[in-house]
């Protein structure tokens, strides 16, 4: 296994309201140095849900996403709070999201988000044994939740509104965990 490079220095080069782009100077284990940057993330993370509703359907959510401007099929997500799990996380942004809560959740699997250059990681948690709750969000217009078949998961990574990389891991890993229970 290779050596992780020396940091030898990180700043800040550019700060929105949302985003930070750090600049980091690297020293490699053979000599060699680069200037690296990458879009530095929040610091608790962010958690992506996979609700199950029962033996035959999952929940999906449609909403505005700015960065390819349509409204999109996607899991549930949202950040995690200071001081709170991932799992709390999952609980409340399912209720946010799709006015659903959970008695069972499972975290199945943390993962990264290009992260040559995006500091970011989220959680991928399984909810089972939903019930009705609700909380209120931070969404600019109520989220349409899209009740989605088992059995039909190929029209659904079909879908042209269902494009989202960590929705599609998120599937994949859904269907993994199901058979192996």
């Amino acid at each position: 296994m290779k050596k992780r490079p020396l940091i030898k220095s990180k700043k800040t080069i550019a700060q929105t309201r949302i985003f930070a782009v750090e600049e980091l100077q690297m020293q490699f284990s053979n000599g060699e140095e680069r200037i690296y940057e990458r879009l530095k993330a929040g610091t608790h993370g962010a958690v992506m849900i996979i609700p199950v509703l029962d033996d035959e359907h999952f929940l999906l959510i449609k909403e505005y996403a700015a960065g390819v401007e349509n409204y999109e099929l996607a899991f549930p997500k949202g950040l995690i709070e200071t001081a709170e799990a991932p799992e709390l996380a999952a609980n409340r942004e399912l209720q946010e999201e799709t006015g659903y809560a959970a008695k069972q959740l499972d975290l199945l699997k943390q993962i990264s988000l290009a992260p040559g250059y995006l500091s970011h990681k989220m959680f991928l948690v399984l909810a089972r044994d939903l019930y009705e709750s609700s909380l209120k969000g931070d969404e600019p217009e109520p989220i349409e939740v899209v009740k989605w078949r088992f059995d039909q998961i190929d029209q659904l990574l079909a879908h042209e509104d269902f494009t989202e990389a960590r929705s599609i891991a998120a599937l994949y890993l859904l269907q993994r965990y199901l058979q192996m229970v």
